[in-house]
């Protein structure tokens, strides 16, 4: 009956700034904002800048100035080399590097420096480079788009490390070769290539791992994916025992703006306003905006203080019942009309979208209370006080933006390196701007010292 639908689960278009954008220039930094500008412009255009010139724009100056031949000095010649062979034989190759200068897109995509793990073969959520030089082994944090880019059907380019549920995730929702795919199990140390790998709990989404690596000599490099630091990992065996010599680390919220309420104060707080709106309205339909994978725990929240199923699409139902999760996978139903809790993408959570949404169940409820549950939604000036967050009101339409994150705040990531110890820490988020570098790297400085 359902004729309302969703978007496409696998494309999980979540907060781009949640990654570091997948155009890289030569350096392996992301590249200026895709948007139509001069700059962007001017950067995809190679050598051949003609592009930029609108007919009539050259003055006459320009025209004198590139009718006028000009001298250049021979730098090879002033180097000492010698000057390249120029015959004919090689013309062809160099209009085949003209064209190709023409066209960046045409160029293969460089594998960024904080994407490899150093003497290793090893890469970490490269994927979308396609076929690393010198890598052997191709390591996926977790399952979201950001960060499997790049795997598909065709997969042929190496071996693939994940945790077991994002494998099934990897077979059942990209149907990529198994022959690639190899599980590892949390909190076991495999072998790889003569390299110690475990695998932790990243306490970001299903399946999202923190990847451990103990090198031949000794030294050791943490990977965290996307994560959000808390108390249990500092308990952990192999953190508090070996040494991180390296830190590759989530920078996502590494702005000492961002001071998250606990996860555990923000699920309180969403079911309150569930109870209360139901209370004075009880043919409310409640919505969890969520990623392909992710917020499982708002909704489940929900669920069991209201004693509730939980709705979804087929897509998602089946990614959800992949998990093995009896505690979520029993409460799982088809129809709409069954239960007043619903989950729909983030990208859903506008009044108009929801407006359409409502008018299809008008005979089963007749208002609609959404929770969309991300960092974003974290105000600077409320901090920690639930209580004063207001929501979006249109008709019958209410939204609450919720601070419920899924990565470190500023202060668990400082909390989180302050234990560590690291020698040296890689930041892999926010890192296309050499200010925001500078800036994170200041924040390091002063937390090693402490």
């Amino acid at each position: 009956m359902e004729n309302f639908r969703e978007d496409e689960l696998l494309l999980d278009n979540n907060n781009m700034n949640d990654s570091v954008s997948e155009n890289l220039d030569e350096n392996g930094f992301p590249s200026l904002d895709s948007a139509k500008s001069f700059s962007s412009d001017f950067y995809s255009s190679g050598t051949n800048w003609s592009c930029l010139v609108t007919e009539n724009a050259e003055s006459s100056e320009e025209k004198k100035k590139k009718n006028k031949k000009m001298k250049q000095t021979d730098l090879f010649q002033m180097w000492g080399f010698k000057k390249p062979d120029t015959s004919s034989a090689s013309t062809s190759k160099k209009i085949q590097m003209k064209t190709d200068v023409g066209f960046p897109s045409q160029q293969r995509r460089v594998c960024p420096f904080y994407k490899k793990i150093p003497g290793t073969s090893f890469t970490v959520d490269a994927f979308r480079f396609g076929l690393i030089e010198g890598c052997s082994a191709y390591f996926l944090s977790h399952f979201h788009y950001d960060h499997y880019g790049g795997l598909s059907k065709g997969w042929s380019h190496g071996s693939i490390y994940c945790t077991p549920l994002t494998a099934r995730l990897l077979r059942m929702c990209l149907s990529v070769n198994p022959t690639f795919i190899y599980p590892l199990e949390l909190d076991v140390e495999h072998n790889i290539e003569g390299v110690k790998v475990t695998m932790l709990e990243a306490n970001h989404c299903p399946g999202a791992a923190l990847t451990h690596f103990r090198l031949i000599d000794g030294r050791c490099y943490l990977h965290t994916g996307d994560f959000r630091a808390s108390k249990l990992m500092q308990s952990h065996p192999l953190l508090a025992s070996h040494r991180v010599n390296l830190l590759y680390l989530d920078t996502t919220y590494c702005n000492p703006k961002y001071r998250f309420p606990s996860k555990q104060d923000v699920l309180h707080f969403v079911v309150k306003i569930a109870r209360q709106t139901l209370k004075k309205q009880p043919k409310t339909l409640i919505i969890v905006g969520a990623y392909s994978i992710g917020k499982e725990c708002v909704y489940l929240a929900i669920s069991d203080a209201l004693g509730v199923k939980i709705h979804t699409n087929a897509s998602r139902r089946r990614v959800l019942q992949s998990f093995g999760w009896p505690e979520l996978s029993g409460k799982l139903c088809s129809h709409g009309k069954d239960t007043p809790l619903h989950i729909l993408p983030l990208s859903s959570l506008r009044h108009e979208t929801l407006k359409k949404y409502l008018d299809t169940f008008a005979y089963e409820y007749t208002t609609l209370l959404a929770f969309r549950p991300t960092g974003w939604t974290y105000s600077e000036t409320l901090g920690n006080q639930l209580d004063l967050i207001r929501p979006t009101s249109k008709g019958n339409i209410t939204i609450y933006g919720v601070p419920y994150s899924e990565h470190s705040s500023f202060f668990e990531l400082r909390e989180f390196v302050q234990f560590l110890k690291p020698d040296k820490i890689i930041p892999t988020v926010n890192v296309g701007n050499a200010a925001n570098r500078d800036k994170m790297q200041s924040y390091f400085r002063e937390w090693m010292k402490s």
